[in-house]
């Protein structure tokens, strides 16, 4: 007696199932190839006029190389490198194409170079690396053993060391931020105070101009820091700080760029303002210094601080004390640009980005070297800046640095009488 039988092949545990996945590698490999193409066919245009003796084109297509695959934050991704060949006989003379897209050596996508750090952050271990990716990657990530993930800490090690040693003579920053940032992320017993500048060019751009581990925030520590910026050629001083009441880095400040104003950010004054009255009170309370904040002008706030003083003096006299003992240095920002001063009032610039560190570092089993959590919040920074945003109103910068004086963030220009007065 004949029967129907129907065989199922059920599916391996490891293999994917998920038709998007497999769309977006395809649609990644085939963009990935064109731009390949295009890059090399613009290198033969640019270089079109480089003719042989006989008239031929010197450099030419000379086919692919083999088939490799791309570790990317959707799995592997499949790609071949294009390959030009220069046919000028001088071998010392010959012309080169070295994509920029596709380098000859790249086995990942600089995403996952950034994500690396997280992950050694969150506590995972470098045994533990290849486990950890699979489930981002797929089982295939070859280019992600412990191996490869101790040679890339050599990698950041030389990157930061590079980075640490670059000259600063062509550079100049119109503004700086500076703040320590504690990280006790699988740290040893004492957490490593972070001390971080970043720097706004001319350009408006921000960079990271400073960052080493300190004992704390001791004067120490930041003068050893701008000692070593100013050594490496940084000579023009910024025209403002923005940082907290840490007096470590403002001692350190006066000592190295004596000339750089002083701006008390009032994020920190807040804080350190509301802590020191009851919760009930608090409310009303940054409800007044915000008025103090976000005054229009200098005349507005020096009211406001006057009616705070009178409001709550008798009651909460170390609240009042905290704010007036910084009284100057917390509306400096009123002698720049309007458009900069959301800019100038705080350093968000640095609590923003180390906002995202401190979410990603958790206390974990088995502890992270001063040197190592350097390494790893280096690299976090660094991938960061590229999504810096530019002041606002970076055309002010070149007034701010030619001198032009501002009142209440407007320029005071002077008048023919004046300048002949």
């Amino acid at each position: 007696m004949k029967t129907d039988s129907t065989v199922h092949t059920f599916q391996h545990p490891d293999t994917l199932d998920d038709p998007l996945t497999l769309v977006l590698r395809e649609g990644a490999r085939r963009l990935l190839a064109q731009a390949i193409e295009a890059e090399a066919e613009a290198f033969l245009v640019a270089i079109a006029e480089e003719r042989l003796a006989d008239g031929r084109a010197r450099v030419v297509r000379h086919g692919h190389g083999p088939e490799r695959m791309i570790q990317t934050g959707i799995g592997p991704v499949a790609v071949r490198r294009a390959k030009l060949r220069d046919r000028a006989e001088e071998a010392d003379e010959r012309v080169t194409f070295t994509s920029t897209i596709l380098p000859k050596w790249a086995r990942r996508t600089k995403s996952l170079d950034a994500l690396l750090p997280v992950l050694y952050l969150r506590g995972i271990s470098t045994g533990d690396f290849q486990e950890a990716l699979a489930a981002l990657l797929g089982k295939d990530a070859p280019n992600l053993s412990p191996s490869v993930i101790g040679r890339l800490k050599e990698e950041w090690q030389g990157e930061y060391d590079r980075w640490q040693r670059r000259d600063l003579s062509a550079r100049h920053y119109v503004y700086i931020w500076a703040d320590g940032v504690y990280l006790q992320a699988r740290m040893e017993d004492n957490a490593a105070c972070m001390l971080v500048v970043i720097g706004a060019t001319p350009e408006g751009r921000k960079e990271l101009v400073g960052f080493q581990v300190g004992v704390r925030e001791s004067a120490q520590s930041w003068r050893e820091l701008l000692v070593d910026l100013k050594a490496r050629g940084l000579a023009i001083a910024p025209q403002i700080a923005v940082g907290d009441g840490a007096l470590g880095f403002w001692k350190a400040l006066e000592e190295v760029f004596p000339a750089t104003r002083h701006q008390r950010c009032w994020q920190h004054k807040l804080v350190n303002i509301l802590n020191k009255v009851p919760r009930s009170v608090q409310p009303n309370m940054k409800a007044d210094l915000r008025e103090i904040r976000d005054a229009p002008d200098r005349a507005t706030a020096e009211a406001a601080v006057t009616t705070f003083v009178e409001k709550y003096a008798a009651k909460y006299p170390k609240a009042v004390e905290c704010l007036t003992k910084d009284r100057g240095t917390l509306l400096t920002f009123f002698d720049f640009p309007a458009e900069h001063w959301d800019h100038l009032r705080t350093s968000n610039p640095i609590e923003s980005v180390f906002a995202t560190v401190r979410h990603r570092t958790v206390r974990t089993k088995g502890s992270l070297s001063h040197k190592t959590a350097r390494l790893m919040v280096f690299k976090l920074v660094m991938a960061a800046a590229k999504t810096w945003r530019r002041l606002m109103g970076e055309n002010q910068l070149p007034r701010v640095i030619a001198g032009v004086k501002f009142t209440d963030g407007v320029a005071i220009i002077a008048t023919p009488d004046q300048r002949a007065a």
